[in-house]
C-alpha cells in the first residue's frame, strides 16, 4: 500500500480485535430482533457498531456513518462527503445461522468518495484492504486482474441477488440465463471483493445501501474491475443511500454483460 499503510495497520488490529473479543463470542448467545424492513439485527451488530463509532475518529477524524443509525443521521452525514461508512455485520442472516460469509466492512469517504476501504471476514480470516490509487489486497496480496485472460460471459460465474431486481428480469434470468452458473452468498461487502478477487466473474444487484458497497467497490475498483448501476455508467456520479450494481471483473466481459442487461431491460416487463 501507499500513504495509508499506518491508517490500514490501525484498521486491521481493530477489526481483528472486535472479530475476536465480540463477533465470534457473541454467536453463543444471540438476541435478534428485526427491522422495520424485516432484515435481522442483534446487539452484536449494535455494540459492533458502537466500538467503530467510538475508535474510528481517533485514526482519521471524521464522523461516523453506520447501517444501524437512524436515516436522518445517515442523511446529514452524506450532505458532510467526508466521513467513515460501516457496517458492522454485512450479512447478519449468515451470521445468526453459523454461515461464514460475513464481514466487517468500513470505508472513508472524502467528497463523496470512497478513498480506503477495508473488509473483514472474522470466520474466514479473509482480510480486502484497498486505497485510492494504491491498489487492492487480500491478506496481503495484490488483487491485479490479468488483462491477458478474457472470460466470455457464457463461460462466467455470476452472482446475482434475485430478490430485488425486476421482476422480468428475475424470470429471463432464472429460465435462460446468459452465464453458465449462478451462486448467491448474502454479504454485498464480500461479493464485491470475491468478484476482485476473480471467485465471481459477473455482479447483479438491485440495491444496496451504502455501507454495503462503499469499501468493497473501492477494492474492485483497484483491482481493475468494472462497475456501475441500472442507470449510470458513473457508479459515484451521485452520493446516495442506495444504489443497484452491474459488475464484473473483466472488462470485456462487463460489456457483453452491460449490453445483455440493457437489452433484456427493454424488452422485458418490470
Amino acid at each position: 500500500m501507499t500513504g495509508a499503510s499506518h491508517q490500514f495497520e490501525l484498521l486491521t488490529e481493530l477489526v481483528e480485535e472486535i472479530s475476536s473479543k465480540i463477533i465470534l463470542p457473541g454467536r453463543e448467545s444471540l438476541d435478534q430482533t428485526r427491522k422495520q424492513d424485516g432484515s435481522p439485527v442483534t446487539q452484536i451488530d449494535n455494540l459492533v457498531q458502537s466500538r467503530l463509532v467510538d475508535e474510528l475518529p481517533k485514526i482519521i477524524d471524521v464522523p461516523v456513518m453506520g447501517e444501524e443509525m437512524s436515516s436522518d443521521l445517515q442523511s446529514k452525514l452524506i450532505e458532510l462527503g467526508d466521513f467513515w461508512c460501516v457496517d458492522p455485520i454485512d450479512g447478519t442472516t449468515n451470521y445468526i445461522n453459523g454461515i461464514p460469509h460475513f464481514a466487517v466492512s468500513i470505508a472513508l469517504l472524502k467528497r463523496g468518495r470512497p478513498v480506503i476501504g477495508l473488509v473483514h471476514a472474522p470466520m474466514t480470516q479473509e482480510t480486502f484492504c484497498a486505497e485510492a490509487g494504491g491498489g487492492a489486497y487480500a491478506n496481503g496480496t495484490r488483487l491485479l486482474r490479468n488483462s491477458v485472460l478474457k472470460k466470455e460471459l457464457s463461460h462466467a460465474v455470476a452472482n446475482i441477488d434475485f430478490k430485488r431486481l425486476p421482476r422480468g428480469l428475475r424470470r429471463v434470468l432464472v429460465e435462460s440465463p446468459p452465464y453458465a452458473s449462478q451462486r448467491n452468498i448474502g454479504s454485498a461487502a464480500l461479493e464485491w471483493c470475491y468478484v476482485a478477487a476473480g471467485l465471481f466473474d459477473v455482479y447483479l444487484h438491485g440495491r444496496q445501501k451504502l455501507w454495503d458497497y462503499a469499501a468493497g467497490s473501492l477494492v474492485l475498483e483497484e483491482a481493475n474491475g468494472k462497475f456501475r448501476t441500472f442507470d449510470r455508467p458513473d457508479f459515484w456520479a451521485e452520493l446516495s443511500l442506495s444504489n443497484s450494481v452491474v459488475a464484473a471483473l473483466d472488462e470485456s466481459c462487463f460489456e457483453e454483460w452491460t449490453r445483455w442487461l440493457g437489452e433484456t431491460l427493454h424488452k422485458t416487463p418490470s
